[in-house]
């Protein structure tokens, strides 16, 4: 039976996650449904958009299966969607229950302040990995039904690298509110981040002289490998679950060590 920190954290986040996943979701269907409309008007919109910004984005082509994917689902809104899931999910597992006054009473419970923040992460993190596992379980399904000539096995791993640089931010994000106990912060701090980092991937790829900016990015990771055409890329997965298993138990560390008052 799992623990009932975990159910309650998913009891009490379960409208937001309801909410989450169902915009997610028709955000992806949408979009992908469009694709035999955009057809005729694809190559007009590419040459109509300064090649600056189509590089920028990290947008190789749109006309292609694969680049109007990347174009329109994982180049920016998507990713910009599910990293709001993840960092405000990871800010209420401490942070908002310790500025609302109820983490008081939540380490109540007959266990050691480690397993707490554990169980609490634990059950944020299925969460978010819910949310953001929908656009590639989704696209498995709707790629063969719009007819795009693309590999279900590069759309799931396209999929799968969105999962794993949500879990690097919700580790990111879960670390700063362990630490600082407020929520506001972890929004602050998180999203400077990623801002920072996606500029740092984009700015990487466009000058000369700059390209081991993008190492420093996890977006890189995620998307720099151009997966809906390469396919798996098992070790960029790897650097972005491990940065957030790292921050995520550097997290469970720090909050046991912290004094919140109790």
């Amino acid at each position: 039976m799992l623990p009932a920190l975990m159910r309650k954290t998913w009891r009490d986040d379960r409208r937001a996650l309801i909410g989450w996943a169902g915009g997610v979701a028709a955000f992806t269907a949408i979009y992908t449904s469009f694709y035999s409309s955009f057809q005729g008007a694809a190559e007009l919109k590419q040459q109509a958009l300064p090649k600056g910004m189509l590089d920028f984005l990290g947008i190789a082509d749109m006309l292609s299966p694969a680049g109007y994917l990347q174009a329109t689902v994982f180049s920016l809104i998507g990713p910009l969607l599910v990293l709001m899931c993840a960092v405000t999910l990871m800010a209420r597992t401490i942070a908002r229950a310790e500025e609302d006054g109820g983490l008081e009473l939540l380490l109540t419970v007959p266990v050691s302040r480690v397993r707490f923040a554990a169980q609490r992460l634990a059950a944020a993190g299925v969460a978010v990995t819910a949310v953001a596992g929908v656009p590639g379980l989704l696209l498995v399904f709707i790629v063969p039904g719009v007819g795009m000539d693309i590999s279900l096995s590069n759309v799931a791993a396209t999929g799968a690298g969105l999962v794993a640089l949500v879990w690097c931010f919700a580790g990111v994000a879960f670390l700063v509110g362990a630490v600082t106990g407020r929520r506001g912060t972890v929004l602050a701090v998180t999203g400077v981040i990623a801002v920072a980092t996606y500029m740092a991937n984009a700015l990487g790829g466009m000058l000369d002289g700059w390209h081991w900016l993008r190492w420093l990015s996890p977006f890189h990771y995620f998307i720099g490998t151009d997966p809906l055409h390469t396919g798996w890329h098992p070790l960029e997965l790897a650097v972005l679950v491990a940065t957030g298993v790292v921050t995520a138990a550097a997290g469970i560390v720090l909050f046991d060590r912290r004094d919140v008052g109790v």
